[in-house]
């Protein structure tokens, strides 16, 4: 484990190296192209004041408490309805081949395609970006846990009918946890996808958050803090992944789920 946190520490250094070498080496704008420093100190300005010529007072700390807050109330939504639906909708085939074909129009719409009507539907703030998240993670999740009940092996079902074991304990007590695994790779992917479209949420639709600090370091000219913000949702995502994953291993290692 400690060699693991010692690659991602030299990975990291040597990236900002390199960064500030170029900036050094090609005497490129400060203002266009900051150096890991100038961007490192704007990073405690964000941290402890905020943006410089911003009309938002709000400090970074309280643009992340916001943006994870959103980003958990859509993600839980899409990821307990969508795993439920998935259930359901994988143990009645039939019933998902009529649903299938409508799923698979919506699907490659991208989330933010609907901010219009969101927004004119909610207003702004942050409904619209909690739509965006679970729209974004809903479908993901949904199409894996259909096609993991629908390969589950049929030993599972026979040794429960065997037993007399019910339709629905046998979904959430059998199948379930046979399909943990899927389920969550399912949840990483859309954990990765929903993030992704917080940000774009929050560009547009709401006036705090860290797409908002994106777009509002952009039209402040601010391209360190923009830098900065970016670095940022980086580190949060990776931060995401980084507890899913153990949260994962944790549930198989002490439940046996997916074992």
């Amino acid at each position: 484990m400690w060699k693991k946190g010692i690659r991602v520490i030299v990975s990291f250094v040597v990236v900002l190296l390199v960064w500030q070498i170029a900036c050094t080496v090609t005497n490129a704008n400060a203002t266009l192209f900051p150096s890991p420093v100038k961007v490192g100190e704007e990073f405690v300005k964000l941290f402890t004041q905020g943006l410089e010529g911003s009309t938002s007072h709000v400090t970074l700390p309280g643009h992340i408490r916001i943006s994870l807050l959103r980003f958990a109330t859509g993600y839980v939504l899409a990821a307990v309805s969508a795993i439920l639906l998935g259930l359901i909708l994988g143990s009645l085939p039939k019933v998902f081949q009529f649903i299938n074909p409508i799923l698979q129009i919506i699907r490659p719409i991208a989330p933010v395609a609907f901010l219009p009507f969101i927004v004119f539907w909610f207003g702004i703030g942050d409904v619209p970006a909690i739509v965006i998240i679970f729209i974004a993670g809903f479908f993901p999740i949904l199409l894996s846990v259909v096609a993991a009940v629908q390969h589950v092996d049929e030993i599972y079902y026979k040794i429960a009918n065997s037993f007399g074991v019910g339709k629905v304990k046998t979904l959430f007590g059998i199948v379930f946890p046979a399909i943990f695994t899927q389920i969550a790779n399912a949840l990483r992917l859309a954990l990765g996808t929903s993030w992704i479209f917080l940000v774009s949420g929050e560009m547009v639709g709401a006036q705090s958050g860290l797409g908002f600090l994106i777009m509002d370091s952009k039209n402040c000219m601010r391209f360190d803090a923009l830098l900065a913000t970016m670095i940022t949702i980086g580190v949060i995502g990776f931060i995401l992944d980084g507890l899913l994953r153990f949260a994962e291993k944790a549930i198989s290692t002490k439940i046996g789920f997916g074992v």
